[in-house]
């Protein structure tokens, strides 16, 4: 059994002006937990969407909202373990890998 792996969605309810065209960062927080449960089905995992302008009072979760405002990162912004591995409009092929590095198995 994996340790259940928590990605994080930073973004806005406001699409970013280099994202035009692109799924929301909401939409795509929805999307990854739709496709990650397809593809790594029965085993744990959280995916959870952060706000970068109204972020939760965890220390760890407000400070990496500030990076990605400060730093003007693309959002959505994607984050496991304190790294981030996509910004803008994320792949799911470099998802998955991330995925499958930790331990998880594809079932589909």
């Amino acid at each position: 059994m994996v340790n259940e792996a928590k990605l994080y969605v930073y973004g806005s309810t406001t699409i970013c002006a280099s994202c035009v065209g692109a799924p929301s960062s909401k939409e795509t927080e929805e999307w990854l937990r739709a496709a990650i449960g397809r593809k790594f089905s029965d085993q744990p995992f959280v995916v959870e969407y952060v706000d970068i302008f109204n972020p939760p009072n965890t220390t760890e979760l407000a400070d990496m909202a500030n990076k990605i405002v400060d730093e003007d990162y693309m959002y959505p912004v994607i984050v496991v373990d304190g790294e981030i591995i996509a910004e803008g409009n994320p792949r799911l092929k470099d998802i998955y890998q991330v995925m499958t590095d930790r331990g998880y198995s594809a079932t589909m």
